[in-house]
């Protein structure tokens, strides 16, 4: 999960590493005359190229200020609408580099990158030769070492910044537990001296339940991270992908749902929603399958319902059962047609379940199958 901008900010700069002045604003009308000008509004999306979106605006003026605002907060960038900006001091800056520190899964270790020339441009391919890095095990030493090698191989005005920076993002990025911690830019100054320009912490979900520090800061801004706190208090995935979306899904895993949203794109559709909910955790209990009933249902253009069920844990006559009780609880359910591809153990109990109940739900044991089933109950979009 991608912490905002502002918020890995407020991470950083209380731990001592140097952040712009700025401040959180959630509407444009709490924005003017809040800050100091000249300013930079920031548009708070958990995605980057903001910039080039045209979420990155700077302000001279009052009047610059509540425009850039105004706009802005009604911006939505690669499918994350703009619920908040940071307004932000400008930094005077004599280059801008680029500073990262990464879980490299595949090597087992963490992946230190660092370049002379950041900014935007940064993902280039004809810049990713500028760009240095190594990859080592995941402990302190190993990568404070890996810090100073590569810095010491930047032009020597800007390796004492680069050092120092890296040394500071290594403490937080273990202590954190972090996936990922970019900066960029990381502007230096005439001076010698560092600062954020941007900042980027990407935390592992399996680590909260041990980081109370950013538990209490997502559970305090609910409306910013809606995803996150949702299952935080829910206990699984449910995200709105399309709002205008056609076919809502209820699947068992996250790769499923994946699949499932790849499959029905290819064929002209938009899934309104991912969902991994998790079939181990039901124990008896509709409430997880009445939930995401509820949030399906919400979406004004969804004409059909996949699900994608398979049963290990999991008992697929218990589940039927469950689905049935789900299904009486929201109404508003049954005038929408609904598939199930199921497979693996109880299927001919569900089969029985769903038969006695008038078949509310169409079962499908191949997954292409069902596919094309709940596709045909739906429009394609022209």
């Amino acid at each position: 999960m991608m912490l905002l901008e502002h918020h890995a900010k407020e991470l950083l700069g209380r731990s001592g590493f140097p952040v712009p002045e700025g401040i959180l604003v959630t509407s444009a009308r709490a924005g003017v005359g809040a800050a100091a000008l000249p300013a930079i509004v920031k548009a708070q999306v958990p995605v980057g190229g903001r910039g080039k979106a045209g979420g990155i605006v700077f302000a001279q003026t009052e009047s610059d200020l509540e425009t850039a605002l105004t706009r802005v907060m009604n911006m939505t960038i690669k499918g994350h609408r703009v619920r908040a900006c940071r307004i932000e001091a400008p930094v005077e800056f004599a280059a801008e580099c680029y500073l990262s520190l990464s879980v490299d899964a595949d090597a087992g270790g963490v992946r230190v990158m660092m370049a002379a020339n950041g900014g935007v441009d940064i993902e280039d391919p004809s810049l990713r030769d500028n760009i240095l890095w190594r990859v080592v095990p995941a402990d302190l030493a190993y990568v404070d070492a890996a810090i100073a090698a590569l810095a010491l191989q930047l032009p020597s005005q800007l390796h004492p910044a680069l050092a120092e920076a890296g040394r500071d993002a290594a403490r937080q990025f273990f202590a954190l537990e972090a996936l990922l911690i970019e900066i960029n830019p990381l502007f230096v100054r005439k001076d010698g001296s560092w600062i954020a320009g941007d900042a980027k912490i990407v935390i592992d979900e399996n680590a909260l339940p041990r980081q109370d520090g950013l538990r209490a800061r997502i559970e305090g801004n609910a409306a910013l991270y809606p995803e996150m706190a949702l299952k935080m208090e829910q206990g699984f995935d449910f995200v709105v992908l399309d709002p205008d979306g056609d076919i809502g899904l209820v699947t068992t895993g996250a790769g499923l749902s994946m699949q499932l949203i790849d499959e029905l794109v290819a064929r002209g559709h938009r899934p309104f929603n991912f969902c991994d909910i998790r079939t181990g955790g039901f124990k008896g209990d509709p409430g997880r399958l009445i939930q995401v009933f509820r949030w399906i249902v919400e979406g004004r253009n969804v004409r059909s319902i996949l699900m994608n069920f398979f049963a290990g844990m999991t008992d697929l006559g218990e589940l039927a059962k469950l689905l049935l009780v789900a299904m009486e609880s929201v109404p508003d359910i049954k005038r929408i047609p609904v598939t199930a591809r199921m497979i693996g153990n109880g299927l001919a109990e569900a089969r029985a379940v769903f038969a006695a109940a008038g078949n509310p739900i169409a079962i499908e044991t191949d997954l292409e199958t069902a596919i094309a089933r709940a596709t045909a109950r739906a429009r394609p979009v022209q």
